[in-house]
């Protein structure tokens, strides 16, 4: 079985969405490859020489991601891949990567970043894994209490939020800078409706000083992102822990880099936490070295969100 690898074309769309459809529990893929205005020549497909339509696809998806310094650079980030279950085994992603490669190139990204549970497809392509690092353990039955009222988050914060991520994130290395669309898309994708996330108030000023969003699923909670005062923290925790015991789940994970403050704050969420090391993540230097690249994606507090995956 052979294939021609192109870019693709908008008469490709519903192949493409046919496609991930099959391969993915993930209905907001087409939503997120439409927020690229450049999507079909950000897009590598393999066409089926038989007439059988697309047999694999490689999306790129430039973003401006920080470096270790905190200065944004632009970003290949790999997503969206997928193979026809019966074109599996005949190499055609490394073929796609080799194209996307030559594209991010040529567009001046610094480098490329994708995640995965499978690295092998792309080692020898040139991604290389980084280790990350998150924080699980037993769901603690502790409350706190602070100087702050805790409560669903709505529509009318997302602009105070958004100005939260920012400055919370603003020399942070491996974080995105979110633009509008990302607000409007990409986050709720991944994160769901706004109100699955929570956000801590001053009780003085009123201020909103802490956002964090939890998802609740199988026996456990995972929180996926913080932005915000390290004070509030405890409260936040303890909200979603008591969702969490609502819900009748027993474990949590926390995907937070550990600063002194979340540390200080973890026992309102974790009764006995420990440290757990992943390989999910893999960069390939472009434009940038190679030494530059590791420093970023190694570098302490380094964090790329669930929020802003491709």
């Amino acid at each position: 079985m052979s294939a021609t690898v192109r870019t693709a074309t908008p008469a490709d769309d519903p192949g493409l969405s046919a496609l991930w459809k099959r391969c993915f529990e993930s209905p907001h893929l087409a939503a997120l490859h439409a927020l690229d205005p450049d999507r079909h020549r950000h897009t590598f497909v393999a066409q089926n020489d038989a007439g059988e339509g697309i047999d694999a696809v490689v999306v790129y998806v430039p973003r401006l991601i920080r470096d270790a310094d905190g200065t944004p650079q632009r970003v290949g980030g790999i997503g969206s891949v997928a193979t026809r279950p019966e074109a599996r085994g005949q190499g055609l992603v490394r073929r796609l990567l080799v194209a996307a490669e030559r594209t991010m190139t040529a567009e001046q990204c610094a480098w490329s970043l994708l995640f995965t549970g499978t690295p092998g497809v792309y080692r020898g392509s040139g991604w290389q894994e980084f280790a990350s690092t998150y924080t699980e353990g037993t769901l603690a039955a502790s409350s706190a209490a602070g100087a702050f009222r805790v409560r669903d988050a709505t529509e009318r914060d997302a602009v105070e939020v958004a100005a939260l991520h920012h400055a919370y994130n603003a020399k942070r290395p491996l974080s995105s800078l979110r633009a509008p669309e990302d607000w409007a898309v990409r986050v709720p994708a991944w994160y769901g409706p706004a109100d699955r996330s929570l956000v801590a108030e001053d009780t003085v000023s009123g201020a909103l000083v802490g956002w964090v969003v939890a998802g609740y699923e199988g026996d456990g909670v995972e929180v996926r992102e913080f932005a915000g005062a390290d004070a509030c923290l405890g409260p936040l925790f303890a909200a979603v822990a008591s969702r969490g015991r609502a819900a009748g789940l027993t474990r949590a994970r926390v995907r937070i880099p550990v600063t002194p403050g979340v540390r200080a704050a973890l026992p309102a969420l974790l009764a006995d936490a420990r440290q757990v090391t992943e390989h999910v993540g893999m960069a390939r230097p472009l434009h940038a070295s190679a030494e530059s690249v590791r420093a970023t994606v190694t570098a302490a507090g380094a964090v790329h969100w669930y929020g802003d995956c491709f």
